[in-house]
């Protein structure tokens, strides 16, 4: 009974802070059969052997047809896939198409047997009409390395394109088999910076038989019905911000200090205080504040020595050039609230350790309650920032 071959591909996304302008996925996939012993000559196809084994009915004979001799017709063409978030539901599409194959092919009797030429080199090129099986038909090329024996031949085909390969017997072969499949693959994989941290799973199948998406014709035949691709791809965000020493503790002053008000009684126009961080992203986030003491459209502080609370911090971000917000905008001085779910900014590529920049201002129009000749006053309040990676 023909039966289904699943095998796993596995790619993940770690930023690199060597190399920030690389934002792909790497795949983790072991390689095997064709494409893992001769990997140079494989590129840039990936590869794997899958359990799949082919054999004749009936005896391949000269003058058969494609469908009753030897042939491959493999899906080269690209298909797409998509992958999940395996707790968000959060979907994204992968791409893959297959660009060559290879197997060995068993004969019932030795090459020279079945020919008899004088060697297994000549034989195997007498057998399919004077020329070895490594000339194939197009759009099929044939790889840089075979190698064969008395009764066998392991090749490796580069599917260049949709169509159907095939090669004519001039002898008449009792029984042949292919006992394996090598497949080699590329992949065109999604945007990892456009996709939350996690992991994303998804299937591609692939029909093995007559007729179907890996085709060997009427005569070779599989003892497998199906070719299940199943992917799983894992995004590993960093998203990390780092204070200078001393960063968490915010004064805020006048332009040029308190001076001017000391020596002149000149009251400032404003107090504020620019803090700068340093960021690592790699993904989208979404930033806003909580305050110990609410106000409207940002924190108020409290009187240390009335207990009252009024005086109002605006607060605003500064985040480098290569992060913007959902409108492709750069960010300068973008207002954030307790409410500002909307503050989602976006990489255009990995950051590592860029500089940003908190504002935070008192306005103008606090300045004559907060600030009065010969009273002292204290303010202050709690403000958190928060960086949210989950959006």
């Amino acid at each position: 009974m023909a039966h289904s071959v699943t095998q796993e591909i596995r790619a993940v996304y770690v930023p690199d802070p060597a190399n920030p302008q690389i934002n792909a996925f790497i795949n983790q996939t072991p390689p095997s059969g064709y494409c893992a012993t001769f990997p140079n000559d494989c590129k840039p196809l990936s590869g794997v052997r899958l359990p799949v084994r082919f054999a004749s009915v009936q005896a391949i004979v000269p003058g058969a047809s494609e469908r009753n001799g030897a042939m491959f017709s493999m899906p080269a063409q690209w298909r797409s896939l998509v992958v999940s978030h395996v707790f968000t539901g959060e979907a994204a599409t992968v791409e893959m198409r297959i660009g060559g194959f290879g197997s060995q092919y068993v004969l019932s009797d030795t090459a020279v047997n079945l020919t008899g030429e004088s060697n297994d080199e000549r034989a195997h090129e007498a057998l399919w009409g004077g020329r070895s099986w490594w000339f194939v038909t197009p759009p099929c090329k044939g790889a840089a390395m075979f190698s064969y024996g008395p009764e066998f031949y392991r090749f490796f085909w580069r599917a260049q394109d949709v169509g159907t390969c095939a090669r004519q017997a001039a002898f008449t072969i009792p029984w042949m088999s292919y006992g394996y499949l090598d497949v080699g693959y590329e992949l065109r994989t999604p945007d990892p910076l456009q996709m939350s941290s996690g992991l994303y799973v998804g299937e591609l199948r692939y029909s093995v038989g007559p007729g179907m998406d890996i085709d060997t014709g009427d005569n070779m035949l599989p003892d497998s019905a199906e070719v299940t691709f199943r992917f799983v791809l894992d995004v590993q965000h960093v998203l990390k911000v780092d204070l200078p020493p001393g960063g968490n503790k915010v004064e805020l002053i006048p332009q040029g200090g308190w001076q001017a008000w000391l020596q002149s009684g000149r009251r400032p126009e404003r107090l504020f205080r620019d803090q700068t961080f340093n960021i690592s992203a790699s993904s989208r986030f979404r930033m806003s504040i909580e305050c110990e003491h609410a106000g409207i459209g940002g924190c108020s502080l409290r009187d240390a020595q009335s207990g009252s609370i009024f005086p109002q911090v605006n607060m605003s971000v500064s985040l480098p050039l290569s992060i913007t917000d959902d409108k492709g905008q750069p960010v300068q001085k973008r207002r954030l609230t307790e409410t500002s779910t909307d503050a989602v900014f976006q990489p255009a590529l990995y950051v590592d350790r860029a500089p940003g920049v908190l504002h935070f201002e008192v306005p103008s129009h606090y300045m004559e309650n907060m600030i009065e000749p010969d009273k002292a006053k204290r303010f202050a309040g709690k403000v958190t920032v928060i960086w949210d990676s989950e959006v």
